[in-house]
């Protein structure tokens, strides 16, 4: 829990570093007395979908306050080490939209309540986080982090853009990265001197920047945003994207776009999540509104074991955890996953509209955040998947 929350048995302690320049301040934190391999503890990671600060979007956040978004989760991410979500819109004083059909534009007195929710991450790594172009995604990337949290997928260049968060956390290092692969405008990727999202439809730059951080790191989260809105499970070249992430060193694929939670798999003993849905985020229909966090645990000798943790958004704005979900049938939703993936796996020839490969040199790397957050937490009722052992 972060300093000033009035939980005692948790807290967060930031070692303040210069990488890029006061902007980037909060992402060049180094390590203060990273625990011994010998002396890691038990990790806890959230992962959450789209999450959405605009009060245009959201007209109840002005009534009730951005605490709204977070109040129904009973203080689930304030026990845990990290959360991870996808923060879908800029956040940024600047007005600059780029022409298209729908821009968001969250607000910066949204992201202290969130910070004080639990919230560590945030990836920009979405077809929104450049709605209002790329002096409004550098400004939201400075606001982030002034308000303490960690913004991966984006950058003020491709090499910024594809470095990942280090965590040093209970005796482990953890990278966060963020892989955008919708792309809406087409131009939002970030490029050698272009301030832009991570990858785009380059992949094999993203698996490079895995790679990248796995060889420094104990464990890799990705977020990626990917496949296509509303579809009910994954595309056949996402399975195989997943598989290949893990292949080259992710242990945590985190996914987001189709609006929906999809099912989930797991390969090698690594969770992969391929959509988690909405989270804070309009109630539009029951479907969409019908959400789930990701919860992964690693043991202190690297054995995983990755569930859903049962939502729903209850009214704009606002999920709950549902801790008797008769109606989520999360179950279906794990258990099925291998069947519907393989089933998926055998369409993986055909590519998305979107899956090409561009060519680019670019570099990526680890900025180092220290945390240390333990403690316990209570749970919704999830069930797990799957366990492994990291690294």
């Amino acid at each position: 829990m972060r300093i000033g929350s009035g939980h005692p048995q948790s807290w967060l302690r930031w070692a303040a570093g210069v990488s890029f320049g006061l902007i980037l301040a909060c992402c060049g934190i180094a390590s203060t007395g990273t625990p011994g391999r010998g002396e890691r503890g038990t990790l806890v990671i959230h992962g959450i979908g789209d999450v959405s600060l605009d009060p245009s979007q959201i007209p109840a956040f002005r009534a009730k306050g951005y605490g709204w978004a977070w109040s129904g989760l009973g203080g689930l991410f304030r026990r845990d080490d990290i959360t991870v979500a996808n923060l879908e819109c800029p956040v940024t004083d600047v007005v600059d939209p780029v022409p298209k059909p729908f821009t968001f534009r969250c607000d910066p007195g949204g992201l202290p309540a969130a910070s004080r929710a639990g919230l560590d991450v945030a990836s920009q790594a979405n077809n929104h986080s450049y709605d209002d172009g790329p002096a409004g995604l550098v400004d939201s990337l400075s606001k982030i982090r002034a308000a303490g949290l960690v913004a991966v997928g984006a950058g003020r260049d491709e090499a910024d853009a594809l470095q990942a968060a280090s965590l040093q956390i209970n005796g482990w290092t953890v990278a966060v990265l963020g892989i955008d692969e919708v792309l809406d405008p087409a131009d939002e990727v970030a490029a050698p001197e272009k301030p832009g999202t991570a990858a785009g439809h380059d992949f094999a730059l993203a698996l490079r920047a895995v790679r990248d951080a796995a060889a420094s790191s104990d464990l890799v989260v990705v977020m990626i945003h990917w496949g296509v809105e509303l579809d009910a499970r994954p595309r056949g070249y996402q399975v195989g994207q997943a598989h290949r992430m893990i292949d080259a060193g992710a242990d945590v694929i985190l996914g987001s776009h189709p609006h929906r939670v999809q099912p989930m798999e797991t390969y090698r003993g690594r969770p992969i999540f391929y959509s988690l849905g909405n989270f804070v985020w309009p109630r539009l229909t029951p479907m969409t509104s019908r959400t789930a966090i990701a919860e992964v645990v690693v043991a202190p000798d690297g054995a995983t074991r990755g569930s859903l943790l049962p939502a729903e958004i209850v009214s704009d704005g606002h999920p709950m955890l549902i801790t008797a979900p008769q109606n989520f049938d999360m179950r279906r939703l794990s258990h099925a996953s291998a069947r519907q993936t393989m089933a998926s796996w055998q369409r993986i020839g055909t590519p998305s509209s979107g899956e090409t490969n561009r060519s680019s040199a670019g570099a990526s790397g680890t900025s180092r955040t220290t945390l240390r957050r333990p403690g316990s937490f209570p749970r919704a009722r999830a069930w797990a998947m799957s366990g492994s052992r990291c690294r």
